[in-house]
This record gives C-alpha cells, sequence and structure tokens, in this order.
C-alpha cells in the first residue's frame, strides 16, 4: 500500500458510511506519520478502519469496501472494517494520533495510530508477522526501543507479559545494534 492508496481508503470508507472521520490502525497505520516508509514495511494490501463518530457502521466498510469487494478488485488493495476496540492499544492512544487530511482524503480525516504506539499494539498481539514488523521499525529507526518500551507498559495486559514484551524490544534492539556494528566500514 502506499500513501496515495491510504488517502483514497480514508475518503472511500468516509463516504460509505457518511461521516467525515475514521481511526486507521494495523500496519498500515504507519503511512500516516511515514508517507515514504520502505517497502518491506508496506506490503499489506488491506488497511483497518473504524468510523471514529459512527462506529456501529464499522460492517458497512467490509461490504462495500473489503476483501472481494468491487473497489478491492478494481484498486488492489481494500478496507477491513473492524473496531478499534478489536485492538489492544497503550493508554492515551488517541491523543498521540497522527491527522491525515490531504487534497486527496477531501473534507475526511483519518486518525492514524504514531509509530510507537502502533509498535506496543502489534507486540501486544505477538504474532510471528507482528514481530518481525516491530522489527523491521526498529531497524529503520522508525521507533526508539526505549519509548516503545514505555508503551508497553501502558498498555492493559498482565505484569509478566508486558515483561515479556519489554525483553523482546530490548533483546532485538541489542541483536540490531550489534548487526549494524558489524557491517563492513564500521
Amino acid at each position: 500500500m502506499t500513501r496515495e492508496e491510504l488517502e483514497h481508503a480514508i475518503r472511500a470508507a468516509c463516504a460509505v458510511v457518511g461521516d467525515l472521520e475514521v481511526w486507521v490502525f494495523g500496519s498500515q497505520s504507519i503511512l500516516g506519520q511515514y508517507p515514504d516508509v520502505p517497502e518491506t514495511l508496506r506490503r499489506s494490501i488491506e488497511v483497518d478502519m473504524d468510523p471514529k463518530n459512527r462506529p456501529e457502521l464499522v460492517d458497512q466498510l467490509d461490504g462495500a469496501l473489503g476483501e472481494g469487494s468491487r473497489f478491492h478488485e478494481t484498486y488492489g488493495f481494500y478496507v477491513h472494517g473492524v473496531s478499534i476496540e478489536a485492538a489492544i492499544l497503550p493508554r492515551g492512544w488517541k491523543e498521540r494520533t497522527k491527522k491525515v487530511r490531504t487534497p486527496s482524503t477531501g473534507k475526511a480525516t483519518g486518525y492514524c495510530l504514531e509509530a510507537h504506539d502502533l509498535a506496543a499494539s502489534k507486540l501486544a498481539a505477538f504474532r510471528e508477522r507482528d514481530r518481525e514488523f516491530v522489527r523491521l521499525l526498529i531497524k529503520e529507526r522508525l521507533v526508539d526501543p526505549n519509548r516503545v518500551v514505555r508503551l508497553v507498559n501502558l498498555l492493559g495486559l498482565p505484569e509478566e507479559r508486558r515483561t515479556a514484551l519489554r525483553e523482546w524490544v530490548d533483546g532485538t534492539a541489542r541483536e540490531l545494534s550489534l548487526a549494524r556494528q558489524k557491517k563492513p566500514g564500521k
């Protein structure tokens, strides 16, 4: 997915639900903060969205813009209408979102997760693909591991799970730092 496709998806989602604001989360919300993020972080053709002011209409997004829809067939990407409540997010995430409102979105606005909140949320899910996504965020220096750790502390998870996530971030950051130091010419 590209930033232009994200903007198109925001405009289309808002038109479908008759609202001017959507939450944008999941991996492709990274495009809100980093429009030119490396291709390795934007491989997904799906963007998760929830109507900000009309959450009861989230299922309409899937029907009109979801996987297998005419929108998907026409443009090669799709909107996954899903409640923001399905994501485990750090306290205070709403205040840190990155607003996407451009001439391409018209009057529509997408509130995208800030990169560190996105990383913490991906770690809460802790699937292999989510860990790899966060690893790439750290490798590309799009997130500061120390800040990710601070936000992991704000996840509504048991302490033992937060401890494991903090250890994963610290270990991954150390591994990537060592790899950078071993590169030729360093």
